[in-house]
């Protein structure tokens, strides 16, 4: 894995001892050479690309540098507007869908001055959890190209993985971003819901929708949220690092510490005594209605999503992947009292992820509850029998879609054949920045490991 993060490259960047020319040529010889075997990419605009990093190695020359991000080879997810660029959501009935307008989160990276070397590979419309339901074909894990790298944004993680780029902008309605990233062993931030503008982006669920970076570190994770929801690129300095004396943390337990593959329940209790080692003070704490998480969620989702494809499902229901139009079809069929009953319950769960957080600085659990499964795999062995994918898949992440809490997959780990393990942090609504600063000391700790 590439180890050059946006933090360690901006000031050679900013000097030019480096030159962004340079860094995008080698990301696009990533994608070159990696690309037919992994399929991360849909749309690639190299030459648009190189444009961009000689412009900036230009006004970088001539004294106008615009922070951490200026001449930062990044890619976006293909459900983001690029203008002229085709935002395909991986589904055929898009092609030719050229963007008029640069969504909100493209303007505010182009304004930092990024660098944009294309659109990645995502599952259909962002309905699944592996990347396989895809018109342009699944994309697959860095590490072992017969599994999923998870989804739906599986191409950002694998671009951020192998260099194709250096982090990458994804979605997360029930866990997108944090998956794959616990599935490629990098970090994945979904902020808390609203801070960042998902105007421009294809939407899956308008409610539970969230926008955010996928990247190889914490802090440049942190560099992309603040740029993408407005704020400039400063975050503080990168060694202002909390220690874990006195952090207090509450793992989820029951719903959240059963199902899990042997091997992820053997990476998390690691992980914790490591923390707990370190001066972590760690409780547990309980989601009393975790049972009824997924049922409220898909609820909602399936109603949603179905609702915006309505008039296309009608005209055009073959230029959908099969297990993406079956989902669709679903949703069509959700009453409105279940849709209602499914709106209170958001509430409950958002009440109780309130009711879990007193009086601790962030919740911790596993972000995925398997290593990454087969391409192709219906179910996958758990701790007490066999589970599905998708809903092994979800269990973890998509609580805090319902409650819109910020929460961060942070590599901790792998699995005996080589599979990355994430970890995943909660913080209080509103309170990004503060889970940051919590996640970067507990990413620290982690990383001491070697």
């Amino acid at each position: 894995m590439p180890t050059d993060t946006i933090a360690s490259l901006a000031p050679q960047v900013a000097s030019g001892a480096i030159r962004s020319e340079r860094l995008t040529e080698d990301a696009l010889s990533v994608i070159t050479r990696l690309q037919p075997s992994l399929n991360a990419f849909i749309t690639v605009t190299a030459d648009e690309a190189l444009a961009l990093a000689r412009e900036a190695d230009r006004d970088i020359a001539a004294g106008r540098y615009r922070g951490p991000l200026h001449g930062i080879p990044l890619s976006l997810k293909d459900l983001i507007d690029i203008a002229g660029v085709t935002t395909t959501a991986a589904s055929k009935l898009r092609e030719g869908c050229v963007a008029l307008h640069d969504a909100p989160v493209v303007r505010h990276l182009r304004d930092a001055g990024a660098v944009f070397v294309g659109k990645t590979n995502l599952h259909e419309f962002a309905f699944g959890t592996t990347n396989e339901d895809s018109a342009w074909g699944p994309a697959r894990h860095p590490d072992d190209p017969t599994r999923s790298p998870g989804g739906s944004s599986g191409g950002s993680a694998i671009a951020v993985r192998t260099g194709m780029s250096i982090a990458s902008v994804g979605t997360d309605t029930g866990g997108s971003i944090r998956i794959p990233a616990a599935a490629c062993g990098i970090v994945g931030l979904k902020p808390g819901w609203g801070e960042v503008s998902a105007a421009g982006v294809v939407p899956l669920s308008r409610q539970l929708d969230h926008v955010g970076p996928l990247a190889r570190s914490v802090h440049d994770a942190e560099l992309l949220y603040n740029v993408l929801r407005g704020a400039g690129a400063n975050s503080g300095d990168e060694d202002d690092v909390e220690t874990l004396f006195g952090l207090k943390l509450a793992a989820l337990d029951g719903y959240f510490a059963e199902r899990l593959s042997d091997e992820v329940d053997a990476g998390i209790s690691a992980a914790l005594a490591l923390l707990r080692q370190q001066g972590a003070k760690i409780s547990t704490a309980s989601i009393f209605h975790a049972q009824d998480i997924a049922p409220i969620y898909l609820h909602l989702v399936l109603a949603d999503a179905a609702a915006y494809h309505a008039a296309a499902l009608q005209r055009r229901p073959h230029a959908y992947t099969d297990n993406v139009r079956i989902r669709l079809e679903m949703g069509r069929h959700v009453l409105a009292e279940d849709y209602v009953r499914a709106t209170r319950g958001r509430q409950v769960i958002t009440h109780e992820v309130e009711q879990a957080l007193a009086g601790v600085d962030a919740l911790v659990l596993p972000a995925l509850a398997i290593e990454a499964p087969p391409i192709g795999a219906a179910t996958v062995p758990v701790m007490g029998g066999q589970e599905s994918v998708r809903n092994v898949m979800l269990r973890c992440t998509q609580p805090f879609n319902l409650s819109g809490h910020p929460a961060i997959s942070l590599p901790c780990g792998s699995s005996k054949a080589g599979l990355p393990i994430g970890l995943q942090l909660v913080g209080h609504a509103g309170r990004t920045p503060e889970l940051l600063r919590v996640a970067r000391a507990v990413e620290r700790v982690l990383n001491s490991r070697g």
